[in-house]
């Protein structure tokens, strides 16, 4: 049983599956109740995904086995700063590595852009996520931004 995590296209096949699994996910969460498939359609309309991409940014899938199991993004903020979005690892594949192996795409990637920090925002109901975070060096720090759905601002430098 082994992972890769390889750049891709946002909107391959695999990524915008993963995405879609990815939306679904926060949103129920959110929620407390399943996302309707309209719902989910609403939040991946323009939702910024198309940034994810050179030479703003860049997107990872992770395959378990050769299955698309996992997702990242990186967003340039600008010389210094990148942004760390859209982690997800599909249920049936959590607890495996593929997580750090996220983390670790996208800052070699950071890295490439040539930025000296990343960040990311998370919420309180994210539980998983906020401990990988924390496993692989991310430290919190105060808010950088006020956006809806943020309660917990990470950062790590590179």
């Amino acid at each position: 049983m082994t992972w890769t995590v390889a750049s891709e296209r946002f909107d391959s096949p695999d990524a915008s599956a993963l995405r879609r699994d990815y939306y679904d996910e926060v949103a129920s969460r959110y929620w407390q109740r399943p996302a309707t498939a309209e719902e989910i359609d609403e939040g991946l309309t323009g939702d910024g995904a198309d940034l994810l991409t050179a030479p703003t940014g860049a997107f990872v899938v992770g395959r378990f086995d050769g299955k698309p199991a996992s997702c990242a993004g990186l967003l340039v903020v600008d010389a210094d700063t990148a942004e760390v979005t859209r982690v997800f690892v599909r249920p049936e594949f959590r607890g495996t590595g593929g997580g750090g192996l996220l983390l670790a795409a996208v800052e070699r990637a950071a890295r490439a852009f040539g930025v000296r920090q990343i960040r990311l925002d998370t919420r309180n109901d994210l539980v998983e996520a906020r401990g990988l975070y924390a496993k692989h060096g991310f430290r919190e720090v105060p808010a950088f931004h006020q956006r809806q759905y943020a309660e917990h601002w990470f950062a790590k430098e590179l």
